[in-house]
């Protein structure tokens, strides 16, 4: 069943469909390519491969692509064209395709001197600037991972300091209580608070800073594998599409050398099917490559700006939370400030007590407990 399509020629008086096969050797018009930003590629109705019919009821019946594309700059107003559309190739594509598509995938990479060396076709470079993309992607990649990994051991540390308040808890409180003088006593046990209270806000500063480097795992270990297997999509589809360019290309050659020796290739006297088909099948592989390809560009772009926004923003909480820490500790530190202390040292009914200026000091320096002060 014939399809109908009318278009409105624009203004350099064309529809935007080149043209191939008819009169004198090939019994069948079709359309070759349709191009972009076009009357008949914004229509979309019409698709490389398809048999044209007629033209405003005219029929194409041997006439010769010139005689036909010169029929349609003749028209004035609308264009109505019948055509009979096309199916491009099974699912199971031609051996030689995949081929293609297997070269495409290994000389990608390749620098153009190497390709000459080897002596593969040209044509079949690809310079993709999603390939600049996914690298600088993979680089960003990197440094989240060494952040993560800077971010987990620095916690770690903290960790194992907050254990190291509770455990000075714990001796100090031990000793405050066995301590025999009342101030000596009250002194040890206020500064045994003092650590309680800083492995409190370790405690705090740790649930405040655990949850940030899961964000940043989530980034690794979901944002970036998504946005990796859309761009394993693009490149499968990419690679197929150039694979049906390639072959288009090499039945072009084919045809060309044959009518510089005065030849007609079958295939052509009895319709050009198999050209045909490899159109259709190509601009089939030209849309679901558009169509990743705009997706992967996307979700870069998305990518890119949520590494900078979650970045700047958990570093941000990060370096709030440690720096909230700090402050409390010193404010604990400066509360526990007790010293000089003059515990008994001196067992009881083994030696007269001393008097109270020869008794030791232990004098703690202001400078100590400073939060400007690394040592």
């Amino acid at each position: 069943m014939a399809h109908k399509v009318t278009l409105i020629k624009g203004q350099d008086n064309v529809i935007g469909i080149s043209i191939g096969g008819g009169s004198p050797w090939c019994p069948v018009l079709y359309v070759v390519q349709v191009f972009q930003r076009t009357p008949a590629a914004e229509e979309g109705s019409m698709q490389p491969g398809d048999e044209l019919i007629s033209v405003n009821g005219a029929a194409l019946t041997k006439r010769s692509r010139k005689e036909v594309a010169s029929l349609i700059q003749q028209v004035k107003g609308p264009v109505t064209i019948a055509y009979n559309r096309i199916t491009p190739l099974k699912e199971k594509k031609p051996l030689d395709i995949a081929i293609k598509k297997l070269k495409h995938k290994l000389v990608e990479k390749l620098d153009e001197e190497t390709v000459d060396n080897l002596g593969i076709s040209r044509a079949i470079l690809v310079h993709d600037s999603i390939a600049k993309k996914v690298e600088q992607m993979e680089k960003n990649e990197a440094v989240v991972k060494g952040l993560l990994a800077h971010a987990k051991h620095l916690l770690e540390g903290y960790k194992h300091l907050i254990q190291a308040y509770d455990d000075m808890f714990q001796v100090f409180s031990s000793i405050g209580v066995h301590e025999r003088q009342q101030s000596a006593s009250l002194a040890f046990s206020n500064f045994g608070s003092a650590h309680r209270a800083m492995h409190e806000e370790g405690t705090k500063m740790i649930m405040k800073t655990e949850p940030i480097l899961k964000d940043l795992s989530v980034f690794l270990q979901k944002a970036i594998p998504d946005t990796r297997l859309t761009i394993k999509k693009y490149s499968d589809a990419k690679f197929e599409y150039l694979a049906y360019c390639l072959k288009v290309k090499e039945l072009d050659d084919m045809e060309l050398n044959a009518a510089r020796r005065g030849l007609v290739l079958v295939r052509v006297v009895e319709g050009n099917l198999e050209y045909r088909e490899l159109l259709a099948s190509r601009h089939k592989a030209r849309i679901q490559y558009s169509k990743l390809r705009s997706d992967s560009l996307i979700k870069l772009q998305l990518l890119d700006n949520k590494r900078v926004q979650d970045l700047v923003f958990h570093l941000e909480r990060m370096i709030t939370a440690f720096q909230a820490f700090t402050k409390q500790c010193h404010k604990a530190l400066q509360q526990g400030a007790v010293f000089p202390i003059q515990p008994e040292l001196i067992g009881l009914g083994e030696h007269k007590s001393e008097p109270e200026s020869e008794r030791p000091l232990i004098k703690l320096s202001e400078d100590l407990i400073s939060p400007t002060n690394d040592d």
